[in-house]
């Protein structure tokens, strides 16, 4: 659960001089919805600290008494203006990542959501961490993606659609 520091939980000691590690957890997933045909998905990109564009899934951290599927939910809507209902649980990926003098262990908890409303806008996104979305047929998510890990999400709900569509 998020602490009072908001996303960051307290810093885990720190054995032989390592730098010291902050435990952050994030939701968020998959938004889908058919048009013409054709399911497509809600994608943002951003701007990582190298300065290269990313093309990624929306995601944020849970603020307070959030559910992360409430908070997918939520943040999905403020980075992608898609509301959403959620229609399954897609696990969770962890990576590791360093800044600001700290290591990061993330942990991401991923839904599948049918799109219920709203148009395609980085406007709500109160972080402004989006620099643009778009809506990317199914087909063509794991090529525009940029990694790996969340190629292996959209797999898996891939494999649930038909359930659902």
């Amino acid at each position: 659960m998020p602490s009072a520091m908001g996303n960051l939980v307290a810093p885990v000691p720190n054995p032989q001089g390592q730098l010291p590690t902050v435990e952050e957890i994030s939701a968020g997933g998959v938004v889908v919805e058919r048009h013409d045909g054709e399911l497509r998905v809600a994608i943002i990109a951003r701007i990582n600290r190298g300065g290269r564009l990313e093309w990624c899934l929306p995601k944020g951290h849970p603020e307070g008494g959030e559910t992360y599927a409430e908070a997918a939910v939520r943040e999905i809507e403020e980075e992608t203006g898609i509301a959403g209902d959620v229609l399954a649980p897609l696990g969770s990926i962890d990576y590791w990542f360093t800044v600001s003098g700290h290591r990061v262990h993330k942990t991401v908890h991923h839904f599948l959501l049918r799109a219920t409303g709203g148009f395609l806008t980085i406007e709500n996104d109160p972080d402004h961490e989006a620099v643009d979305v778009a809506w990317v047929p199914l087909a063509e998510l794991g090529r525009k993606l940029s990694f790996p890990n969340e190629r292996r999400i959209t797999d898996l709900a891939r494999d649930l659609l038909p359930e659902f569509f």
